[in-house]
């Protein structure tokens, strides 16, 4: 008989739906969307380090933030001249020196200190973590209009596919090592692989509201709900609590 793994399989369902007046077939991941997956940061979380670094709490700032296009790297950067010196440790040098870097050909913020350059330490007076987040949440805004576009994606991951005759598929799933690359090896992705972050007190597309629907539309949100609270219906427990 052959042996099984005790590491769960990667096993998951989805659910879709075509929108024809966009042309696109909509695909999202209801095993990670049905999960009570909620953020850990400040209460547990390891970071994105190869090792357990809960005492950083660099939480997933680690390496910096990767920019998808122009238009992100102008939403921080108009953010940041509402950025103050209690919001943010790095004020002089980010002021100073500048906030973006280059690497392999990408735009990103530059890393300080072996982290994002507006990463907060803990022992910081204005609190540790994002300061585009502290500072966001201070003028009672959406901290979705302040970072990366990356930064208040994750665990969440939106990717459209056109074929030869120009129909999309749009596919939100759960974020991957793997959507790193190379670059993925070298850190443990403890936000979804480990059951940690798995204790939230209403499924993730509840949690995860405002950000799926920035992401995909309010209707598209509102249809996916349907099906995911469709009746008679098990869900398929996601894989990393699955071996509780």
């Amino acid at each position: 008989m052959p042996k099984h793994s005790d590491t769960p399989l990667d096993l998951h369902e989805w659910i879709s739906f075509e929108d024809r007046h966009d042309r696109r077939t909509w695909v999202f991941d209801a095993t990670f969307l049905r999960s009570n997956w909620s953020c850990i940061y400040g209460a547990g979380c390891k970071g994105v380090l190869d090792h357990d670094a809960t005492d950083l709490a660099q939480g997933c700032c680690s390496h910096g933030a990767h920019f998808i296009d122009d238009d992100d790297v102008n939403t921080v950067l108009d953010a940041l001249t509402r950025l103050e010196p209690r919001h943010w440790q790095n004020y002089k040098k980010g002021r100073s020196k500048g906030v973006l870097e280059t690497e392999d050909g990408a735009t990103k913020t530059r890393v300080v200190n072996d982290a994002c350059i507006f990463h907060n330490e803990p022992d910081f007076p204005g609190g540790a973590g994002c300061a585009l987040h502290i500072a966001a949440v201070e003028a009672g805004e959406r901290y979705i209009d302040w970072k990366p576009d990356v930064c208040w994606q994750l665990p969440l991951r939106l990717e459209h596919h056109t074929d030869d005759n120009g129909y999309v598929t749009s596919t939100l799933r759960e974020w991957k090592r793997r959507d790193w690359g190379e670059g993925g090896t070298d850190f443990h992705w403890w936000c979804t692989e480990s059951d940690d972050a798995f204790i939230g007190r209403v499924p993730a597309y509840r949690y995860l509201h405002d950000e799926i629907i920035e992401m995909v539309g309010q209707d598209a949100y509102d249809q996916m709900v349907v099906m995911l609270e469709r009746p008679k219906w098990t869900p398929l427990p996601h894989p990393a609590v699955r071996k509780r």
